[in-house]
């Protein structure tokens, strides 16, 4: 067993120390920082073509990713293992008055005792064996847990027969711009270098499932994660005639109502259940103020998914948003024959039917209703767009998709459902291939072997639950389910657009080995350092022996 601890806690603490925020400077900084450390190794400072800085494809920021590798000398192999992990973190400013000691975590740590914290955090604290702060979890500890490794290897490559390749990657709290550009490397060093993938090891962050959970968890594959979005539109009133229009925000409301914490939309693979889909933004497209009712609504949901494809989840969502509708005309209609029955004001027959249509489903019958005229006017439209960066991949889609329905003939309320951001693919890792079978049993050899001298359980499962640039080394969609995402995005290929074909050239299996810890993304932020920077590096490199010996 390698002693890792106080190298690995010295990198962490290292990193830790740089603020690198997502979609800021620091994303920059702490690459070039990064650089630095593994540029002074002596084996870089000979072999200087392996390791690159590398800006990042099609992006708003600058920032950059960093990549190395070491060439075992054992053998002939060109097996190839690649370490991966992000060096971004989410904000700070949940620490408040502690803001400027989030990141150095000896500085906060003295703080927080001054603190009134809850009794799990405070024996934490006491404990000597948690370290807090911004990105110690998520997931400063597990990059330098594959550069230690990485540089451990450069002092000893004679004990490798084949290849570790480091990825450490920028964006992946927003965007995952970082390693879809990363790819680009990969298959590069591909070519030159005839490096054979034969797995990849993520450290993201691993927690209990629930409280009193003492597992320390390793995942093999990963959710699925997409954006279902619906733009709603409705009968527009004065507010003083309420019943002679349809708020959509009625219907969003519906709409929420069915879909958000609904078990039947979790999906189940493997023994393994996603949670269900819960609301992200719910609002209506008004610009300001009148008392006439809005004219459209706009919410998305977050939905996770391990076995369905994102073709499965449009028809899926297309039945939930037909039921939501029927349930509000029928409520809209039961209290309006009440208000009558009071008021003494007639009752007039619903003019309105549901309708439920996918954009792919809108754009068609655009397209044949109004041809070339429709398709270069929303192309011009979508370029004027482009023009307002504050605009995120999320509201470019809703406008696309409030500008397309200007041309629908038949303006009767309606729902048009859509994906407006990235897709996140779900990866299944099942022993279905030969690479697959060799990474599951190495793992299940380094867990059997470090298991003995680590007090809690550590126990594998099938879908690491959170989102993650595991997404993107591996496709287990066809290419139907693709093109599901790419004719649904009302952005595809101007706003958003991504290389699932470079996924799919890649394509290699993929586990995640992470440090454990509580309170991710939050002021609490901190990791186990027994596990994290012992067991860690340690499960890390006896998969990695196991693959390239």
């Amino acid at each position: 067993m390698l002693e890792s601890r106080e190298a690995v806690l010295a990198l962490t603490t290292q990193l830790v120390n740089v603020e690198s925020i997502v979609n800021t400077a620091g994303e920059k900084t702490i690459a070039n920082s990064l650089y630095k450390i593994i540029a002074d190794l002596p084996y870089f400072s000979k072999n200087t073509s392996y390791l690159t800085l590398e800006k990042t494809i099609n992006d708003i920021h600058e920032r950059y990713n960093v990549l190395a590798f070491v060439k075992g000398t054992k053998g002939t192999s060109n097996r190839t293992v690649i370490l991966m992990g992000h060096m971004d973190t989410v904000g700070i400013d949940d620490f408040n008055q502690l803001k400027d000691r989030a990141c150095f975590p000896d500085e906060l740590m003295e703080a927080l005792k001054q603190e009134e914290l809850p009794v799990s955090a405070k024996e934490h604290l006491e404990s000597g064996d948690w370290l807090f702060g911004r990105g110690v979890l998520d997931m400063k500890s597990g990059v330098a847990s594959h550069l230690f490794l990485l540089q451990y290897y450069s002092e000893y490559p004679e004990e490798l027969d084949g290849n570790l390749v480091l990825l450490a990657e920028c964006d992946e709290e927003d965007s995952s711009h970082g390693v879809l550009s990363a790819l680009k490397v990969l298959k590069s060093w591909k070519e030159e270098h005839g490096f054979d993938y034969v797995a990849a090891i993520n450290s993201d962050f691993v927690s209990p499932r629930y409280a009193g959970d003492i597992n320390r968890y390793i995942y093999k594959g990963t959710v699925g994660k997409l954006l279902p979005s619906f733009f709603i539109t409705g009968a527009e009133t004065h507010v003083g005639s309420c019943f002679e229009g349809l708020d959509p925000n009625f219907i969003a409301a519906e709409l929420t109502k069915q879909i958000n914490y609904n078990p039947e939309l979790c999906n189940e693979a493997f023994g393994e259940t996603t949670v269900p889909p819960v609301s992200l933004k719910q609002t209506d497209l008004k610009p300001s103020y009148t008392v006439q009712t809005a004219l459209s609504a706009y919410v998305y949901y977050n939905f996770f998914i391990h076995s369905w494809s994102p073709k499965d989840v449009l028809e899926k969502l297309k039945e939930q948003a037909l039921i939501a509708f029927e349930r509000a005309l029928a409520s809209f209609d039961e209290r309006y024959k009440r208000y009558s029955a009071a008021s003494g004001e007639p009752y007039v027959e619903l003019p309105w039917a549901p309708r439920v249509f996918t954009y792919e489903e809108m754009e068609q019958m655009l397209v044949a209703e109004h041809g070339d005229a429709f398709v270069r006017h929303m192309n011009e439209f979508k370029e004027i767009l482009l023009q307002n960066q504050e605009l995120d991949t999320r509201m470019f889609a809703a406008r696309v998709v409030e500008e397309a329905w200007k041309w629908m003939k038949d303006k009767n309320p309606a729902i048009i459902l859509f994906y407006s951001s990235l897709y996140s693919p779900r990866i299944e890792l099942t022993g279905k291939t030969s690479r697959e079978q060799a990474l599951i049993d190495a793992l299940d050899e380094a867990v059997e072997a470090v298991q003995p001298s680590y007090q809690h359980p550590i126990v594998t499962r099938n879908f690491f639950p959170y989102i993650s640039d595991m997404s993107f080394v591996a496709l287990s969609d066809d290419q139907e389910g693709i093109n599901a995402v790419s004719k649904n995005n009302p952005g595809w290929g101007t706003k958003h657009y991504v290389e699932y074909q470079d996924i799919r050239e890649l394509n290699v299996p993929v586990i995640n080995i992470g440090p454990y810890g509580v309170d991710a993304h939050k002021k609490l932020e901190r990791m186990e350092m027994t596990y994290s920077l012992e067991v860690v590096p340690n499960l890390t490199n006896l998969v990695i022996r196991k693959l390239l010996a």
